[in-house]
């Protein structure tokens, strides 16, 4: 019994903030639609940023190398699997597994593999003041746990929703009905990462979707960039930043390791 708790932890835990490095294709810019694609590779050089080029309100989604994050990686079928924000003066306000915290700018991406910026074009100066306050008013509250287990099967039910011949008020309508079944609505006031990324948004009056934040992961942020298309309804697209580090997973030997290889 306690190894399948465990399990369904660990699945719940993946499902709720994570993805795949897509280590193949390239993200080239350009006007051109793709529908949800997982392209997160620096296109060249140029996309590489140092912290200095971020502003507050910048949102960061990120991959770890650890197991937790190859699982949400796999159950989300995107490239990320954490997401946070950056409030300013090197400080990023996340919510984690021992509750919501702010951190150094510096620790996280040293302590991730990959980390990529995007940025709302409808953030103001003057609205950093708000979202600090957001950030702490809910540092040490609770992550949500029970909304992340949540996630599990809503993450692969919610596929079906999501075929790319589908017109938008129908992906839209279909994942809403889904999300409302699965997930339920409002907020108990624990957040994990997407949501609280989202809640913060909607704090400040900036919602990014009509869609309630507990049904989003940051796969579905990645999607509301540029040139992405969302499986909900967003109001504006993100904007894409830059790279602060990218670091993905070594890809699998093209043929079997000899056994004298092996270690």
């Amino acid at each position: 019994m306690k190894a399948l708790l465990m399990a369904a932890l660990l699945v719940g835990a993946c499902a709720g903030c994570a993805t795949q490095v897509d280590t193949q294709r390239i993200a080239a810019p350009g006007p051109a639609v793709t529908f949800q694609s997982n392209a997160l590779r620096p296109a060249n050089g140029e996309a590489m940023i140092a912290a200095t080029a971020l502003m507050p309100g910048d949102i960061l989604l990120s991959t770890g190398s650890g197991l937790t994050s190859a699982g949400i990686r796999l159950m989300t079928t995107a490239p990320v699997s954490h997401a946070a924000l950056y409030l300013g003066d090197g400080d990023v306000a996340e919510a984690v597994g021992s509750g919501v915290r702010v951190r150094k700018i510096d620790t996280m991406v040293a302590d991730e593999a990959v980390v990529v910026a995007f940025r709302h074009p409808d953030f103001q100066s003057g609205l950093d003041v708000p979202m600090r306050e957001f950030a702490g008013r809910s540092l040490g509250l609770r992550y949500d746990y029970v909304g992340v287990m949540l996630h599990a099967p809503f993450s692969l039910q919610r596929r079906v929703c999501e075929l790319p011949l589908l017109p938008e008020s129908v992906r839209d309508g279909c994942l809403r009905g889904v999300a409302t079944i699965q997930l339920g609505s409002g907020s108990d006031g624990r957040f994990f990462c997407s949501q609280f990324v989202l809640e913060a948004y909607r704090h400040i009056g900036l919602p990014m979707t009509d869609a309630d934040p507990r049904w989003l992961s940051p796969a579905d942020i990645l999607h509301m960039r540029e040139g992405d298309v969302p499986s909900l309804r967003v109001r504006r697209s993100l904007v894409y930043v830059g790279h602060l580090k990218f670091h993905p997973e070594p890809e699998p030997p093209s043929r079997p390791l000899l056994l004298g290889n092996a270690r």
